[in-house]
């Protein structure tokens, strides 16, 4: 199979069984499971890709965490919101120069997971359990980078079988 194919073909199936499983199964953001599957590949992919996909993807998570818990401390007040996502956004940037989050992108990608996460569960960052934003992102981002690797090595198996018949 060439390897345009291989990569659709694993990405089908695979994207189906994580659409099922977050539906049934794992009650997590089918949303967040997909952009941390894209940030795998966009730090590009592999073992290192990996890496790197999920300490940023955290990193973001973690900031917005922070950021969400500050503006809880004032509620309804947009100036604190646009200073805590203001501060937040230059940290994100900050600590991508670390060369082990040397790709802002996947930072804000959890950085977005994560206030999308509160928003669409109505549960505060403050909540305490399984039902904390947060925690619900930051597993969500591990499922969907895991499925990126899966998925890079499920296409690279259809990709040798194809060399192995020629």
């Amino acid at each position: 199979m060439s390897p345009l194919m291989a990569l659709t073909t694993s990405i089908a199936i695979l994207g189906g069984v994580d659409t099922y499983l977050t539906a049934t199964l794992m009650p997590i953001p089918v949303w967040v499971t997909f952009i941390a599957w894209a940030s795998f590949f966009a730090c590009g992919g592999g073992t290192a890709g990996f890496t790197k996909s999920i300490i940023s993807n955290w990193t973001g998570a973690v900031i917005a965490a922070l950021s969400l818990l500050a503006i809880s401390f004032v509620p309804d007040s947009p100036a604190i919101a646009g200073i805590s996502v203001g501060i937040g956004s230059g940290a994100m940037i900050l600590a991508s120069s670390h060369r082990a989050l040397g790709f802002p992108p996947a930072i804000v990608f959890g950085f977005a997971s994560t206030v999308a996460t509160m928003v669409a569960t109505g549960h505060p960052i403050t909540e305490r359990g399984i039902q904390n934003p947060l925690l619900i992102a930051a597993i969500s981002l591990l499922v969907g980078d895991m499925y990126g690797f899966v998925s890079e090595k499920f296409s690279d198996i259809l990709t040798a079988r194809r060399a192995v018949a020629q």
